[in-house]
């Protein structure tokens, strides 16, 4: 096994790739989002909200709203030009139930890399949402949610390529930094050349269809979002089951975590986490992710 290697795929190439490929947006900026819907009440963006608002009681780290971080951008979990631009998707509109159901009037977004999320390193913030797989290495610096969405490992290739599982293990792979696809390149797939890691999913999708790496690796819930806004220059050939799933990450001891909890397991047993992964994963997808078929590493 080789080490890990940190790539930056050319500035202008990933600034292209990510205007053309999906949402982008500058690390570290914000947006507070509240508008009167049309019955006087409080509306996020375009979210439908659900359940009774005011029923949680939280204490947001800025009074009336709920401050939430999301690396961004990430097609159908958060949907929008520039963070301030930001009117649905999966997570946003997740963020919006969480904040009516806590009677909070704002909702404001804010970039961070994924890196310094999974690492604690990130402040002034109630929780985070950025398809965050939940590992015990992890939850030494930050606290979860309970899980909310299960996710494995996806293969992204350019679309006229021929990869096989077989294969795997003598091209050039590329992973996204901090994540558990890295690891599991690094552990089990042990490939021949060096791995080639990249800051953000845009780099790393970037670098496949320049022809930097072969193949980019990554949660399935996000190759396919990027596969999909390619129009076929890139597409999802397997997938690696590897038990995951996503959880809520909040700063490490919050006092909200026990009411945010709540919350959420509230919004998956009405159905509301359901709906939105019909409304806005579906459509981003561009399929269902169990139609991917499944590799093995044997």
């Amino acid at each position: 096994m080789r080490s890990l290697r940190t790539t930056a795929a050319a500035p202008v190439l990933a600034a292209a790739f990510a205007l053309a490929l999906t949402a982008c947006s500058s690390p570290g900026g914000d947006a507070s989002t509240a508008t009167t819907d049309a019955k006087g009440g409080t509306a996020y963006g375009k979210c439908t909200v659900t359940g009774t608002r005011g029923e949680f009681k939280l204490d947001p780290t800025h009074g009336g709203t709920l401050t939430v971080q999301g690396d961004l951008p990430s097609p159908g979990w958060w949907n929008g030009d520039t963070v301030a631009d930001i009117k649905d998707g999966y997570e946003y509109c997740m963020a919006a139930n969480i904040a009516y159901r806590a009677g909070l009037d704002k909702l404001k977004v804010t970039n961070a890399s994924f890196d310094a999320l999974v690492a604690g390193k990130t402040k002034d913030f109630d929780l985070a949402l950025a398809e965050i797989s939940i590992t015990d290495e992890r939850r030494k610096v930050v606290t979860f949610s309970a899980p909310y969405y299960a996710s494995n490992i996806g293969v992204m290739v350019k679309g006229d390529s021929k990869v096989t599982a077989a294969d795997l293990a003598n091209l050039r792979i590329g992973v996204k930094q901090g994540t558990t696809g890295a690891d599991f390149v690094a552990q089990t797939l042990k490939p021949v050349h060096e791995t080639s890691v990249f800051a953000g999913d845009p780099e790393l999708a970037a670098a496949l269809q320049a022809g930097q790496i072969d193949v980019a690796m990554t949660d399935v819930a996000i190759v396919l979002g990027q596969a999909n806004a390619s129009d076929g220059k890139l597409k999802v050939v397997g997938q690696f089951t590897t038990g995951e799933s996503y959880g809520a990450l909040y700063p490490k001891g919050s006092a909200n975590a026990t009411a945010l909890d709540a919350i959420i397991k509230q919004m998956g047993d009405d159905g509301t986490l359901d709906k939105l992964a019909t409304t806005y994963l579906g459509p981003a997808f561009g399929g269902d992710p169990k139609s991917i078929p499944v590799w093995s590493t044997k």
